[in-house]
């Protein structure tokens, strides 16, 4: 079966999550095009958004619109040509309403996962745990056809454990998308030993028509993506209990945080990242990866004391920054958590330059990560950022380094270690999924 013929009744488990909803969007925008094209006129189309809150699915409904109208004005020249037997459809105005109906009409709304039972292509987008995913394959595999393709979007459990869990017979692959999918390019792609060569087929058809950036990684836990960010985010962790005696937690998380955003070049530091993903989320990979590698270091008594004293990060459903490791007032950091005190210290200017000074200041000629993001000579200006930090002596320049050592090692360690094929793999995941400028094994140090 082609995947035309797939896209045909498809089903979304955890639809109305960050990654379901997403993932909803660009399966709606594809199969609101094929349905344009004449050979299909006689085909239904369905696409079978479940969850298990019809609140959120009630949110999806409005999440969807918006997002496939926003699709439908940045491609009216190709949907013109789409709609060209419309002589009714003059305006821009109306082509981008005649897609986002067509795109909509296929939407089914549910919170009965037996609606899957006759999808030939099923994507999950459920929460990162491993019992929970096994009980929903096990469902599946009673529910729908032997015929049905799975694609699980998990971030670090190993393909061929749930596989095997659930009993699919080869029938999974991972199909990693990043946060948010409708924005973010990258998808890393992890087969099984027994994942089926269709399967590989279509998983490879779909990213190319959804214009994605396809990165294999074989099928060890945490893979590229997480196998190289948990790790980063151990290194700052203990960063943070070298320097808590001179510069107390506050102190100590908001340099590393500013050392991994500003000295590195990064979009955020370390800390906002941690955030963004979730501590509890950092807290189930890690478990996830420490259970499946058998690597007891993979575990923290800070990540799990901000857990237990339920301070989560993660964000709003508009999208805006809860408060982690770090307090946010329009997503931009202001404070810093108290674990003594229990909640957070309020930078104030007195205070940031102080510490400030304590870092040292970033070399001459600095340019923020932002700007150097289009830059076409953007490799001149990181070789001489980082030549200049090697020349000072400052407490943000040796971090910096310390930084930029570690992390080349964890993408050598992915390879070394069988979870990534090249240097070339590790860095498209680090530049396309983080947006880094630079991919960690890089000749800088």
């Amino acid at each position: 079966m082609i995947l035309d013929d797939r896209l045909q009744n498809v089903a979304i488990i955890g639809a109305a999550g960050k990654m379901g909803s997403g993932i909803g969007v660009m399966v709606a925008q594809e199969i609101a095009k094929l349905k344009l094209k004449p050979e299909n006129n006689d085909k239904v189309f369905s696409v079978n958004l479940i969850d298990i809150s019809e609140r959120a699915l009630d949110g999806l409904r409005g999440y969807m619109k918006t997002q496939l109208t926003k699709v439908a004005e940045k491609s009216t020249v190709h949907l013109r040509k789409l709609y060209e037997g419309r002589k009714d459809l003059v305006e821009n105005a109306d082509i981008i309403r005649a897609f986002v109906d067509n795109a909509s009409a296929v939407l089914n709304y549910t919170t009965d996962l037996n609606t899957a039972k006759d999808a030939y292509l099923v994507f999950e987008a459920i929460v990162e745990n491993e019992r929970v995913k096994t009980k929903i394959y096990k469902k599946l595999k009673r529910i729908c056809s032997p015929d049905t393709m799975f694609l699980t979007n998990t971030s670090s459990i190993p393909i061929s454990y749930l596989d095997r869990q659930a009993g699919l017979g080869g029938r999974l692959i991972g199909y990693h998308f990043y946060n948010p999918p409708v924005v973010q390019r990258l998808v890393e792609v992890i087969s099984a030993e027994t994942t089926i060569d269709e399967l590989k087929k279509i998983a490879d058809e779909l990213g190319k028509r959804l214009r994605k950036k396809l990165v294999p990684a074989f099928d060890i836990s945490g893979f590229i993506g997480n196998g190289h960010f948990i790790r980063d985010g151990l290194f700052a962790l203990n960063e943070v209990d070298q320097l808590k005696g001179t510069l107390r937690y506050p102190g100590a998380i908001y340099v590393v945080n500013k050392v991994t955003q500003d000295f590195l070049l990064r979009p955020m530091g370390i800390f906002q990242l941690i955030d963004y993903v979730g501590i509890d989320v950092f807290q189930c990979i890690l478990k996830v990866m420490r259970t499946h590698l058998g690597d007891k270091t993979l575990k923290n008594k800070l990540i799990d004391k901000m857990v237990k004293q339920g301070v989560l990060g993660g964000q709003y459903a508009d999208g805006s920054q809860k408060d982690g490791f770090l307090k946010y007032d329009k997503n931009r950091p202001v404070g810093v958590y108290n674990f003594s005190k229990k909640d957070y210290f309020v930078f104030s200017d007195n205070w940031k330059k102080k510490t400030d000074a304590r870092i040292g200041s970033l070399p001459d000629g600095f340019v923020p990560w932002k700007a150097l993001l289009m830059n076409p000579k953007k490799e001149g200006v990181l070789k001489n950022h980082f030549d200049a930090l090697k020349k000072m002596d400052t407490l943000g320049a040796r971090l910096a380094l310390a930084f930029l050592k570690e992390t080349k090692s964890i993408g050598e360690q992915l390879i070394s270690s069988g979870v990534a094929a090249s240097a070339e793999n590790v860095n498209a995941v680090l530049t396309n999924g983080f947006y880094w400028l630079y991919g960690p094994i890089n000749n800088y140090v």
